[in-house]
């Protein structure tokens, strides 16, 4: 007898398991035969073929079964066409070829093994054929009519889910008209389908038939709706929304959402508020759950719940007022899940922020009131974040509706909220914080401004709920919230920045309460504190603040502890939008004191406190740019200032950083009307001539002055806001001191540097002028000059300013002339900027000048291999903005480009490094207009560059191997595979010497050819010599693949065994797991069954001590839990990385990220900076850049040996001095931070044994004979010298 397949008793748990996904792994890998047609697609054939025109069309009219025998054969054409017909034709013929694009989901299921689906391909190729029979076009409405026609004669209840499921696609696609007329029939068929199998088992064709009804209903005019008929089908659909079944239920409860808020009426020109079926499926709602509600584990009332929280927001007024007054009185039942789900269905109500035809803002008031009567216990942790969630919805929405009702029953909230804060619970209390800043900031922060000052007597109106709802979060700084004070400070702090531009009389207590806590020992929240009270400075301004907590710092009789010191950086950090005159009358003053009291101290002798007093008037100092960000008071206090910034610029060196900081900010984020730009700018003519002073000025040697860029930005910034006049006015005098004889080097340097800030903001006539003055230094031999003046005329041909544009345009003869003299002075550092001031003039030229821009193009071109980063990139942008130029000469962007590229093809025919120029302009050419430039030159432009490959020239074959390379990344596949064989023709013919030295390039054109084309086809084309390299890419390709799939999996199966919950507003989440706390007592036993989990499970919790539980009590619901009170949970604590299954920590270093998008990004940035788009940095490689790529390397070890035994290091010990050896030359070298490199002798225990005594003192006599020797040689050498 045969053995059955059956394995032995455990054995089934030693074998290897696949994942899921992953069972088709050990599919084989090769693919012989689709690798030798790849191979064969990019190589003719060689023989002749017998794929012929003829042979196909023969092929085509077989397998259309229509084929003409000659006249010989014409008595049986009409037989043979007839059968050749009926025998190519299957059963799923319909279904194959099927036009109508509604059924293409259903084509997918003829390969399946489910019954149903091969009954739906069946009935829809039956329906098609006949449609095709009677000379249909297969229209969606044709389908329509077939199929309610199949519906009425099938009886099997498979054909009937499988007509039913198609009737389902099709009606949602058939026109409105068509089911509008046939509504009575339809639905009276549907109807009597859903009579029958309302009782059947089978609930497949109940769903689809639903569903069509559904779509139906969805498509009727609003008068269809006011019969009397449509009501009654509607309430056969509405019936079935507390089926039994699942799937049946859903159907129908989608089916009812579907009709109420997404009918065609309602989104018509004269649609109604509300669907005319709202008010009827309330009372069904409403008729349902008073039915069900007295049985605590009737269900039916949760599918209720599931359907009105749909539709909630959609009812009408009354018939919202009716569904909340039921779903309170269902609430009574202390049921849990039927007490979530009506939290949710509240939640859901206010948060879709129905208007007030739906939900008046009385009615929103009453249910707040109502809900304070199911507040749940504080112990019920899910149930109690659910309520605070709904009460924050609540408020915000009365809110919206009527600001003054909301801000009466705020008190009460924040009250109940506070004391959620007393909870031992974290998440409460997080929950309760977010709660109670969101009220602050959406229900009073927008009225405040209405609501005006606020006063402690306000005693009526919006005001003394403001002064209610303070006084409750004041409350929280008493010492019996000490736990929960860092989230009572985030809650003040919002106070504060809401509140205290116009209540701020009534928080003065409060202010004074948290400096008191400040100065406490050890507070441990001073972070916290510090932010609650910056937002007391941004909303009320220092000056409030500071009058209700005084800074007690005066200069004279001071305590040297400061304790209110740490006022100073919270002032500094958050000050903005305040005025300006009170750093002039109580800030500027102070310091000055402080100053002086810090110089008498440091004369006295007393250098330490000076030291103090120094620091404190430099931080007030640092004050200066928040009061600068913005003033109120800008027009009338800045000339109050302006002289005393003006005199510390000059006087006080280490305020200068701080003042410029304050002008630049006060100048481009303050002066935004004329009359402030006025103002400020009115001080130019003192400011100016400070600023210049400064940064003309000599450093001392051997300093340097950390200010001075600080100062020309400042220059920049000042001269934004100055009159032209006045800025050309300055600018003559810097150019008479620039041409002076007495200026020094240093002094015609810096001038030159105001000349270049101030060239854009003169008049055209002081342009023209600066324009003759600077014109013979762009011939300079001192570079720093003429790349200055370059500078110079850089700034005036890119000014955005129309007195720019017109200097352009009227010397542009001159500055073509000039730029083209001055080419062969021109230095390498100037190439910069020179080549920025051509691209500035090439935007202004038109067609007439094409002669000057080819004259500019050799340059532009030998530029591109300028030292300089900035040199190299503005030449390539400049070869861009060429093209961009004979596009905009020609029109024509192909004939354009064309010409263009043929005066760039004649730096090929030049010297060795113009070869290299024009191939890299080429390169960064061909990606800028890869869309627009012709196929046909780009490929005459490949095979000329494949050619350079057998030159002997390592910079020439570079950059064509960069070309080439861009050449793969912008070509379309199909395109270069006709180039292959010449790319790798030019490859091969390259010197042995060019291929090691370009193997890096090499490797990685090949790695892309690779994945384009495949292993074998780039294998066979290249030679022998090449196919190491091909392997170890190979080899490499599956390695990387590999290791993403492991990674990939890895974050499989970490997202399916603990995958963190994201915090969102759904109510669902909050109160997911009502039901899901159980018992850790009642785990079973080993042997015993696992007992069946039970939902809505209830918890009593029992009076304290022996105090009996009274259920008369009006707050006995409270006593109800949804949580078990006796289970303790521990908190896991979330520390963002991965353990191991024996709990030790995965960390991983940044270089182990997505490998996969690294390498995408890596591939990216290596063509940009091919192109020319990005440049490249001239820096030293990493480590595993210098690598060889073509060799197998074994990464390094991350582990150190370290111990003993196998854990011992095997390199041998590391020798004494080794760290001070040369690199390149003989002997030591001295090197930062380290001590000289002499021969010391570290201590050691075994030095003093007796026995090894003669050992040392030879080592010893040895390098000092050594010494002597190495001296001796030094001294003859000098002598030689």
């Amino acid at each position: 007898m045969v053995k059955t397949g059956k394995l032995r008793s455990g054995a089934a748990q030693k074998l290897k398991r696949w994942k899921k996904g992953h069972s088709s792994d050990s599919n084989p890998q090769t693919s012989r035969y689709r690798q030798a047609a790849r191979s064969r697609f990019f190589s003719r054939p060689s023989g002749k073929s017998d794929l012929t025109v003829d042979a196909l069309k023969l092929h085509n009219d077989l397998q259309a079964g229509r084929l003409d025998r000659g006249v010989d054969g014409a008595s049986d054409t009409m037989e043979d066409a007839a059968l050749t017909e009926r025998t190519s034709g299957t059963f799923l013929s319909g279904l194959s070829d099927c036009s109508n694009l509604t059924f293409r989901k259903v084509q997918r299921y003829w390969e399946s093994n489910s019954a149903a689906h091969k009954e739906i391909c069946a009935v829809l190729a039956a329906v098609t054929e006949v449609i095709r029979s009677q000379g249909g076009k297969e229209t969606e409405t044709e389908y329509f009519a077939a199929l309610m026609t199949t519906l009425e004669a099938v009886e099997s209840s498979e054909s009937l889910a499988a007509v039913a499921y198609l009737l389902n696609l099709v009606m949602k696609r058939v026109p409105a008209p068509v089911l509008i007329k046939k509504f009575s029939d339809t639905a009276k068929a549907f109807m009597d389908i859903m009579s029958k199998q309302a009782s059947v088992d089978s609930v497949s064709s109940l769903r689809w038939v639903l569903s069509c009804l559904a779509t139906l209903l969805r498509k009727q005019d609003l008068s269809v709706w006011s019969y009397p008929s449509t009501l009654q089908v509607y309430h056969g659909l509405l019936s079935f929304t507390v089926h039994s079944k699942p799937k049946v239920r859903k159907a129908a409860q989608q089916g009812i959402c579907a009709v109420v808020r997404g009918s065609d009426c309602m989104f018509s020109d004269k649609a109604p508020s509300h669907h005319p079926a709202a008010v009827t499926t309330a009372k069904y709602c409403i008729k349902e759950m008073e039915q069900a509600g007295g049985n605590k584990e009737d269900t039916t009332t949760l599918h209720v719940l599931g359907l009105l929280k749909e539709l909630i927001s959609t009812f009408p007024l009354g018939s919202v007022k009716l569904c909340c007054e039921t779903l309170l009185r269902v609430m009574t039942l202390s049921h849990v899940l039927v007490t979530a789900g009506a939290m949710q269905t509240f939640h859901k109500l206010f948060s879709s922020k129905p208007s007030s035809s739906t939900l008046s803002a009385e009615l929103n008031a009453q249910i707040i009131t109502a809900l304070y009567d199911y507040i749940p216990s504080e112990n019920d942790l899910r149930p109690l974040l659910g309520w605070l969630a709904v009460m924050e919805k609540a408020h915000v929405h009365l809110s919206s509706l009527q600001s003054s009702l909301s801000l009466g029953h705020l008190p009460r909230l924040f009250s109940t909220t506070m004391s959620c804060l007393l909870s031992p619970h974290t998440q409460v209390v997080s929950a309760a914080t977010q709660t109670l800043k969101i009220l602050i900031n959406e229900c009073v922060a927008p009225h405040m401004a209405e609501i005006g000052p606020v006063l402690p007597s306000t005693s009526t109106g919006n005001g003394l709920y403001i002064c209610k709802m303070f006084r409750v979060v004041e409350e929280g700084l008493s010492y019996r919230f000490h736990a929960s004070w860092p989230f009572v400070l985030q809650i003040i702090g919002c106070f504060y920045r809401a509140a205290g531009k116009q209540a701020h009389p009534i928080m003065t207590k409060s202010l004074q309460s948290l400096c008191d806590l400040r100065a406490t020992p050890r507070f441990p929240f001073c972070g916290e504190l510090d932010l609650a009270i910056g937002g007391a400075v941004e909303s009320m301004g220092p000056h409030v603040v500071l009058s209700a907590v005084p800074l007690l710092i005066t200069g004279t009789d001071d305590d040297l502890e400061f304790p209110r010191s740490w006022l100073i950086p919270v002032i500094r950090d958050h000050v903005k939008n305040t005025q300006l005159a009170y750093f002039t009358s109580y800030f500027l003053p102070l310091a000055s004191t402080l100053k002086q009291k810090a110089d008498e101290l440091e004369q006295s002798g007393q250098k330490l406190i000076a030291k103090v007093y120094q620091t404190l008037q430099l931080q007030i100092w640092t004050m200066l740019p928040g009061f600068c960000m913005k003033p109120t008071d800008l027009v009338s206090s800045f000339k109050g200032i302006a002289r005393s910034l003006g005199m510390a610029i000059t006087e006080h060196p280490d305020l200068r950083i701080c003042i410029y900081q304050s002008l630049r900010t006060l100048i481009y984020k303050s002066c935004e009307t004329e009359e402030q730009k006025a103002e400020v700018g009115r001080f130019a003519k003192n400011f100016l001539p400070i600023l210049f002073n400064m940064y003309t000025q000599q450093p001392t040697p051997g300093e340097s002055d950390p200010s001075r860029l600080a100062v020309l930005s400042t220059i920049r910034a000042y001269l934004t806001i100055t009159d032209q006049s006045m800025v050309s006015s300055f600018l003559q005098k810097a150019l008479e001191r620039l041409v002076s004889p007495d200026s020094s080097e240093f002094i015609r340097l810096m001038v030159m540097d105001l000349v270049v800030t101030m060239a854009a903001f003169v008049d055209e006539a002081t342009m023209s002028q600066t324009y003759e003055i600077i014109k013979p230094h762009l011939a300079s031999k001192d570079s720093g000059i003429q790349k200055k003046a370059y500078r110079v005329l850089e700034e005036m041909c890119g000014g955005e300013k129309d007195t720019c544009k017109k200097f352009v345009l009227a010397s542009l003869e001159q500055l073509k002339l000039t730029l083209l003299d001055s080419l062969k002075s021109a230095s390498s550092p100037a190439k910069r900027p020179r080549l920025k001031c051509l691209i500035h003039i090439v935007k202004q030229l038109n067609a007439e000048h094409k002669d000057f821009i080819t004259t500019l193009l050799p340059e532009v071109i030998i530029c591109t291999k300028e030292v300089s980063v900035g040199a190299r990139k503005n030449a390539y942008s400049l070869l861009v903005e060429i093209g961009n130029a004979y596009i905009r000469f020609c029109g024509n962007s192909k004939d354009a480009l064309n010409e263009y590229l043929g005066h760039v093809y004649i730096g090929l025919t030049g010297s060795v490094t113009m070869i290299t120029c024009t191939v890299l302009a080429l390169t960064r050419l061909i990606y800028q207009y890869k869309d627009t430039l012709d196929v046909s030159s780009l490929e005459q432009l490949l095979h000329n560059v494949c050619l350079l490959l057998s030159c002997r020239t390592r910079e020439i074959v570079k950059a064509s191997l960069a070309f080439i390379k861009v050449v793969i990344f912008v070509l379309d596949v199909k395109v270069l595979a006709s180039h292959v064989t010449v790319i790798m023709e030019g490859i091969g013919s390259m010197k042995d010497d060019m291929r090691r030295h370009c193997r890096t390039k090499l490797k990685n054109i090949f790695t892309k050819l690779v994945r384009k084309f495949g292993f074998e086809l780039v294998k066979s084309m290249l030679p022998a010599e090449h196919h190491k390299v091909l392997a170890n890419i190979r080899k490499a390709e599956a390695r990387s693949k590999r290791r993403k799939l492991l990674s990939k999996d890895e974050e499989e199966s970490d997202s399916e065994e603990d995958t963190p919950k994201a915090k969102t507003e759904s109510i669902e989440d909050i109160l997911a797991e009502t039901d899901s706390d159980e018992s850790e007592d009642e785990k079973p036993k080993k042997g015993q069954k696992k007992p069946v989990k039970q939902k809505a499970q209830a918890w009593l919790k029992e009076g304290v001590s022996d105090d009996p539980l009274n259920f008369l009590d009006p707050k006995a619901s409270q006593r109800v839990l949804a949580t078990n009170p006796d289970l303790k949970k521990t908190a896991k604590v979330d520390h963002g990385f991965k353990v191991t299954s024996d709990g030790r920590l995965i960390i991983k270093e940044d270089d182990d990220g997505d490998h996969d998008d690294r390498d995408d990004n890596n591939e990216i940035d290596d063509i940009l900076k091919e192109a020319g788009v990005k440049t490249k940095k001239r820096q030293k490689r990493k480590m595993e850049d210098d690598m060889d790529d073509d060799m197998e390397i074994e990464p390094h070890m991350k582990y150190k040996a370290g111990g003993i035994g196998i854990h011992r290091p095997l390199g041998g010990r590391e020798e004494s001095g080794v760290d001070f050896k040369a690199k390149k030359g003989k002997g030591d070298m001295k090197k930062k931070g380290k001590c000289d490199p002499y021969a010391y002798i570290p201590l050691k225990k075994s030095q003093l044994n007796r026995r090894k005594k003669a050992k040392l003192q030879g080592q010893f006599k040895g390098m000092v004979r050594g010494v002597k020797k190495g001296a001796q040689l030094g001294k003859k050498m000098k002598r030689k010298a």
